[in-house]
């Protein structure tokens, strides 16, 4: 997979203040304020940053978290895990493997058939509804 690099000022110019904060600089979105988070339109998720395809509205459920939560990705090869022992505890990351975006944490507690719960920040994602 093609690595897309953009500078600093590039980002900052392409993405509003919330994104960049986000997706550049690990940041969360608060709990139950994203746009997407209790979001119901058939389609397909993408990187904020890349536009790379993330997750499906199949893949959605409402975990009662506060955020986007996903079962699967939609593509294995375009989310990459990264440990994340940041506030004190570990957590596996979750960030795009196109442009490294940061996109929220994976957890072990959701349903079946995967029983992943990929807790996501709106910030991190733009909507392409399927027509």
């Amino acid at each position: 997979m093609k690595k897309i690099i953009k500078s600093e000022a590039e980002w900052r110019e392409q993405l509003s203040p919330m994104e960049y904060q986000v997706s550049r600089e690990a940041a969360t979105e608060r709990a139950f304020t994203g746009k997407y988070w209790d979001h119901h339109e058939v389609g397909t998720y993408t990187c904020v940053c890349c536009n790379t395809p993330l997750f499906t509205s199949d893949a959605k459920f409402d975990s009662g978290c506060g955020w986007p939560s996903y079962f699967k990705a939609l593509n294995p090869l375009h989310v990459r895990e990264i440990i994340d022992r940041s506030h004190g505890m570990t957590r596996t990351e979750i960030v795009c493997n196109i442009c490294d975006a940061h996109l929220g944490h994976v957890f072990p507690d959701g349903p079946p058939p995967t029983g992943l719960r990929y807790c996501i920040n709106s910030a991190s994602l733009r909507f392409d509804p399927t027509p």
